[in-house]
């Protein structure tokens, strides 16, 4: 794959309403008409934005359906294999500013006084204990990723994960 070509994969998925499609297709397949009415955007602006996340490989169509004489496509996120990476300091750069846009967004939607964790920390921890969180971390992801229903199931919640780990280079003193 050239340099064009996955800086545009990355611009795929760093669109505010894409992450929101990514989100979605998660938990249920659906078609650009139920995505549309769930994120309340027109049917073509859904369509547009699938073609887009189809392009970069970022959804696979998973089937279609008969509706009113016509045929809709049905779409999924293959989140499994999705683990978002960058090769370059402007790919990661572009990746972590549409995932702050998109965590402002559902910050303004956290429900009052229920339970919530925010952590930020730049610190040093032994080899042992950052393995062990970045382990954790990454069951937490896949749990929730593998336990997605389609929005509004019945007995579920909504609920936001946004998890970014890494090592720090050494900083240099003078």
């Amino acid at each position: 794959m050239s340099d064009e070509d996955r800086i545009a994969n990355l611009r795929a998925g760093a669109h505010p309403l894409r992450l929101r499609i990514l989100s979605l297709l998660t938990g249920a397949e659906m078609s650009a008409a139920e995505i549309a009415r769930e994120l309340d955007i027109t049917h073509a602006n859904a369509s547009y934005h699938l073609r887009v996340l189809a392009d970069a490989g970022q959804v696979v169509e998973a089937g279609e359906e008969r509706i009113r004489g016509g045929v809709a496509k049905r779409y999924r996120h293959p989140w499994q294999d999705k683990h978002i990476r960058t090769s370059t300091p402007e790919e990661r750069e572009l990746v972590v500013r549409a995932t702050a846009e998109e965590l402002v967004r559902r910050s303004r939607r956290r429900r009052p006084r229920t339970k919530s964790s925010l952590t930020d920390a730049e610190l040093w921890v032994t080899p042992e204990v950052w393995q062990r969180v970045f382990a954790l971390a990454e069951e937490a992801s896949t749990l929730l990723h593998a336990e997605a229903r389609p929005p509004r199931t019945k007995g579920t919640v909504h609920v936001n994960m946004t998890a970014v780990l890494f090592q720090m280079t050494e900083e240099k003193h003078s």
